[in-house]
């Protein structure tokens, strides 16, 4: 009796413990690729138990007993499910899982969007990112061939001889398109007729893209949207060489190599990546006038990034690259481009670099950085019909400074995050060709003084609220340009958001007015008007996210509608003949526009074996009074060279496996192009309507993997423009309007390449 009474005790107090030790905190944390996950939703059926991580990625439970197993299920959007099991016991009060990144990139980490590091499903502003899969998938070399390949933007070839390119976003021209290189506002007015055919696609790690004005926190430019370029950053010891050749309509060569390289110590302290591109095409004459459509381009950039953390307190990043590129459009290319009939010629030389500091100190809540960018081009140009003197020179110089202090601290509903700065930019361009009498001489200094507010209002909730007072060379007064964005998640699928934003554009020579365009045997060129004051907008952006993952299939779509009003809106009319005879175009004020329209993306990635991406955009664009673009013919209160309709297609079969193969389209609806009489194709002046443009891409790889030392080898073959969709009806001889172009940038073209690289 006395031993079943001992052995009923212990029993008792055996159970009394494991009921009391069942009642202690038990803690979990979820976690994907390292970083917490914040909201994770979290389910036990055994127990009924469902509920949410903290902004943390933690949770607690006090209700288990020892010894007892749980099934659990595990939910992030942007990571396939987890439904994994633990079993609690005496010695263990935490457990950590961690969930696996699905094929699409739907959760990594952005900065443009709120100018700090951010999880982009959890960011109140909308980011796109075309990341360096994307360059590879649709074999583009360069910043501009890869740029289209998103919903809302259009990468514009704008003139027949020398081809420059502008960034169009929702229907608006270049110039309202804000390029940073690393977050910083280098991309001077020279660059942007140029350098998105300049940089190489091997020296980007993505591409964050934020339509709209909810991001005028950038500055006056950034009216349609910002894109930042964030370049390679040393993460591992690797090393790749590339080598392409393309066949341009079996007419002309287009060869390409590129180096890159990574070295980071074993304890990731320091590291410093580097590249190295060297371009050369041949001319391209499409109608066989004897004139070009595609200019002669040799291109050579190298350049260097490092980061150095001596320690957990302190970090430096710099950058530094090179970009020599001579470019020659025209006729007679054995001469020099003053013998020719007509010839434009481009030689640049562009210097570029920056540093960043950034100060965080060990288990505070606050950090601070700041950053000196700078950017210096020298360039000899010739502009010229019937050996004319068209030589002249362009002195670009640009220099970014600014620091940030950030405030973060956590609360029952989440994360909060204040950020308080000022950035400060100068701008100098000069650029003179006497034989014309053009010359623009401009100095800006730009101020901003910003702060925002980044408030995360429980699982469902975040708003972003910003304002920068901006100070312009130009502006008789400070302007001050707010921001406000909203995020709700009703559950796990969905994300709604919505920006409204008020911008500024100052009164300024832009990139355009660089350019000088040939017409009816003489030259045109743009000024201007000496009473010409900012133009204003409003922006309202609005947008649904749907993202469902599971094991094997994740897919989604966006949808998105945008308006923008531009209060004096900059419009350019013809002025006449200036006393040299040669055309002149006025930019001057107007009056209202709207430009508004939406955006539509679908993907859809099945188990690694495809991979489908795809995106329309339907816009319209009017200005509230008719634009005389022409003397000759009557005004017209549409945008020109915008159509109302285009969107691309990207679709990847057995993305993960040795043999892949890409398919890849760009779509432009029709447009109203002006067209200047004087060439043989045309007496006088007309607004013609081109046809649609489809551009079908096809791609095929093969990787031999493990050849040694770990290096694999990458071969290529593809075709670009398969159905050889390009315009047919250029102006022909030196009488032609060189601004008559339109649809893709290239007609019919074979491409070969071959990729050796090691990673360790």
């Amino acid at each position: 009796m006395k031993r079943f009474l001992i052995a009923c005790l212990v029993f008792v107090l055996s159970l009394f413990s494991s009921i009391i030790y069942s009642q202690s905190d038990i803690s979990f944390r979820v976690l994907g690729e390292g970083e917490p996950l914040p909201f994770s939703s979290i389910r036990i059926d055994s127990i009924d138990f469902q509920d949410v991580s903290d902004s943390n990625g933690e949770f607690v439970l006090n209700s288990l007993i020892v010894g007892e197993t749980y099934d659990l299920k595990l939910r992030y959007l942007g990571y396939l499910p987890l439904d994994t099991a633990f079993t609690l016991t005496k010695d263990r009060r935490s457990f950590e899982f961690s969930l696996e990144a699905v094929p699409f990139e739907l959760d990594e980490m952005v900065i443009s969007g709120t100018r700090t590091n951010k999880r982009r499903l959890e960011s109140a502003v909308a980011v796109n990112v075309v990341n360096s899969r994307t360059f590879e998938m649709t074999n583009s070399g360069t910043l501009a061939e890869g740029m289209c390949f998103q919903p809302g933007l259009r990468v514009e070839t704008d003139c027949q001889t020398c081809n420059y390119t502008q960034l169009r976003m929702n229907g608006l021209a270049g110039s309202y398109t804000q390029v940073l290189i690393d977050s910083r506002p280098i991309f001077s007015s020279i660059m942007s007729l140029y350098s998105l055919e300049q940089i190489p696609a091997s020296q980007i790690d993505r591409v964050e893209v934020i339509r709209g004005g909810g991001s005028i926190l950038y500055g006056a430019n950034a009216i349609a949207g910002t894109v930042n370029v964030i370049t390679k950053l040393p993460k591992n010891n690797e090393w790749s060489i590339k080598q392409s050749i393309t066949r341009i309509n079996q007419q002309s060569n287009d060869l390409a190599f590129q180096l890159n390289g990574t070295i980071v110590d074993d304890v990731q302290q320091k590291g410093i990546s580097f590249y190295a591109s060297d371009r050369n095409r041949m001319e391209y004459d499409h109608n066989g006038d004897g004139f070009s459509e595609l200019p002669l381009l040799r291109t050579t950039s190298f350049g260097a990034k490092f980061f150095w953390t001596p320690n957990p307190v302190h970090m430096f990043e710099g950058n530094l690259w090179k970009i020599y590129s001579f470019r020659r459009g025209g006729n007679a290319f054995d001469l020099p481009a003053d013998q020719a009939d007509q010839a434009e010629e481009r030689d640049h030389n562009i210097l570029a670099g920056g540093l960043n500091y950034t100060f965080k100190p060990k288990n505070r809540s606050y950090w601070a950085n700041a950053y000196l960018s700078f950017q210096d081009t020298d360039r000899r140009h010739y502009t010229g019909v019937d050996q004319s003197d068209g030589w002249g020179n362009t002195v670009s110089n640009t220099i970014v400074s600014g620091f940030q202090l950030n405030n973060k601290w956590n609360t029952k509903l989440g994360d909060q995050v204040l950020i308080a700065g000022y950035e400060y930019q100068f701008d100098y361009t000069f650029d003179e060709i006497k034989a014309y009498d053009f010359l623009i001489d401009q100095r800006i200094d730009l101020g901003g003084v910003f702060v925002q507010g980044d408030f995360s209002l429980g699982r469902k909730w975040a708003v972003i609220s910003g304002l920068r007072y901006n100070t312009h060379t130009n502006l008789d007064r400070p302007i001050l340009t707010p921001r406000f964005n909203l995020l709700f998640k009703p559950n796990d699928l969905n994300q709604i958001r919505a920006s409204w934003a008020k911008g500024f554009k100052p009164a300024q020579a832009f990139e355009t007015d660089m350019h000088i365009a040939f017409s009816g045997g003489g030259i045109s060129r743009i000024e201007v008007a000496e009473d010409l004051i900012e133009e204003t907008s409003r922006s309202f952006n609005l947008s649904w996210d749907f993202n469902k993952a599971n094991r094997k299939t994740i897919y989604g779509f966006t949808l998105s509608a945008f308006h923008t009003t531009l209060f004096d809106a900059f419009v350019l009319e013809e002025k006449g003949i200036d006393s040299l005879g040669n055309q002149v175009l006025l930019r001057q004020n107007g009056g209202l526009s709207v430009v508004q329209g939406i955006n539509f993306e679908g993907r859809w990635n099945y188990d690694q074996l495809f991979q489908l991406e795809a995106g329309i955009t339907l816009q319209t664009s009017a200005y509230d009074r008719p634009i005389y673009w022409s003397e000759e013919i009557d005004g017209n209160d549409a945008f020109l060279r915008t159509p109302n309709d285009y969107g691309f297609l990207t679709l990847a079969l057995w993305p993960a496996s040795k043999f892949n193969t890409t398919l890849s389209a760009v779509y432009t609806g029709p447009m109203l192009v002006p067209h200047f009489g004087g060439a043989p194709e045309l007496d006088s002046d007309e607004l013609y309507e081109s046809s649609r443009f489809l551009e079908v891409n096809l791609k095929f790889d093969y990787l031999m993997q493990h050849l040694g030392s770990a290096t694999d080898l990458k071969l290529s073959l593809g075709v670009q423009n398969l159905f050889n969709a390009y315009q047919d009806n250029f102006d022909s001889s030196r009488n032609r309007d060189s601004n008559f172009i339109y649809g893709p940038a290239r007609p019919r073209s074979l491409v070969f390449s071959a990729v050796l690289s090691s990673s360790k």
